[in-house]
């Protein structure tokens, strides 16, 4: 038996609880105190993302390394300067 009253007094919904959750609709309900909405019940989705996976093939080009940052570091001198031959690198 589905319940079909879309508002519902706090008190019947404490008294009825386990078997509103049961039967909840889609739209779910809302739970009113002294006429006025207090809270709204909807039914957890849960998020189909598999579709996600792999939708963005062929639409993004990916430039230069990704697993670099393009700077050298230099332990010694802590200093980093970029990988480029046009700029001058420090002295060992």
């Amino acid at each position: 038996m589905a319940i079909k009253t879309k508002t519902m007094p706090a008190a019947e919904f404490k008294a009825k609880c386990l078997r509103i959750l049961d039967e909840l609709e889609p739209e779910g309900i809302l739970i009113t105190k002294r006429g006025r909405p207090v809270a709204r019940v909807l039914p957890a989705i849960t998020a189909d993302n598999q579709k996600l996976i792999g939708s963005m093939k062929g639409k993004i080009k990916i430039k230069g390394d990704i697993l670099s940052t393009g700077l050298r570091w230099n332990a010694e001198s802590r200093h980093s300067y970029r990988n480029s031959s046009s700029r001058r690198k420090p002295r060992s």
